[in-house]
């Protein structure tokens, strides 16, 4: 089970590296392909395996084709 759901859209959305600036680069065309990778950040709504809301930062990565990977709670906002 992960450890969030998100349950909103997710707003606020920057993206933070693209391409070789992106430190995990090879990892993610091994994973999932080739692609124009981006790692973005975003705010959105969660829940919690405990059940419990909140509105939280959440960074991932995204190429068009392949859609959005690996998201990560990085802190929780008002």
């Amino acid at each position: 089970m992960p450890a969030f759901e998100i349950i909103s859209e997710i707003t606020d959305i920057e993206a933070i590296a693209v391409g070789s600036s992106i430190r995990e680069i090879n990892r993610l065309r091994k994973m999932y392909g080739k692609g124009r990778w981006r790692k973005l950040k975003g705010i959105a709504l969660i829940q919690l395996r405990n059940g419990q809301v909140r509105r939280a930062e959440l960074h991932w990565y995204e190429a068009q084709g392949i859609g959005r990977k690996e998201f990560k709670r990085k802190r929780y906002v008002s």
